[in-house]
């Protein structure tokens, strides 16, 4: 039987309990990856991801060919849907852009809105224990709206060292250009601080 909680007594359960010390280990974690990754580049990542994902790799970049092939490989029904809701995430991100615009309609005042886009952008494909191409599709469909010119997706490799299909596929439609296999917090050190 599954159980039922009351919205507001769900502060009372021991579900939510952690312990204070728990919070601080994660903490110490992963400011060590971090700085290892800083210090010692894709050494420490080799590392990271043996350990974490269980896989050696010799190079971390997915080639162009790989996330094309990805798309072609993955179930036809998985695509179509890939494509509608990549469809309908564009048309109601479209709707959302902001635009420059000026105003001069007094003499001598000037007003007006100038957007920039970021240049480049990473982003996160949750592809190790769990799948969810739709973070894909949400995070870089709207980047590549609002005008970000490169967009770089880390996502983990299985334990073969190979990259979830699903994930590769949506990051084909989405327009993601670059694609690394890490995971966890070594990834986004590596987006953060280069390697």
């Amino acid at each position: 039987m599954i159980p039922i909680y009351e919205a507001d007594r769900l502060e009372d359960l021991p579900l939510f309990d952690r312990p204070p010390q728990a919070e601080e280990d994660v903490d110490a974690a992963v400011a060590a990856i971090l700085a290892d990754v800083r210090t010692r580049g894709d050494e420490a990542l080799r590392e990271y991801t043996r350990r974490f994902d269980g896989a050696d790799l010799e190079r971390f970049e997915v080639t162009a060919e790989e996330l094309r092939a990805a798309w072609d490989c993955v179930d036809g029904n998985f695509r179509e849907t890939l494509r509608q809701a990549a469809d309908n995430i564009r048309h109601f991100h479209e709707a959302q852009v902001h635009r420059d615009f000026c105003l001069t309609d007094r003499p001598g005042v000037v007003l007006g809105q100038k957007v920039t886009p970021i240049e480049r952008v990473g982003l996160y494909g949750p592809g190790g224990t769990a799948s969810y191409p739709s973070s894909v599709l949400m995070n870089a469909i709207p980047a590549k709206i609002a005008g970000v010119q490169e967009l770089i997706m880390v996502t983990p490799p299985g334990k073969d060292g190979r990259p979830n299909q699903d994930i590769l596929a949506a990051a084909s439609i989405a327009g993601v250009d670059r694609v690394f296999l890490m995971g966890g917090a070594q990834a986004a050190a590596a987006l953060a601080l280069g390697t």
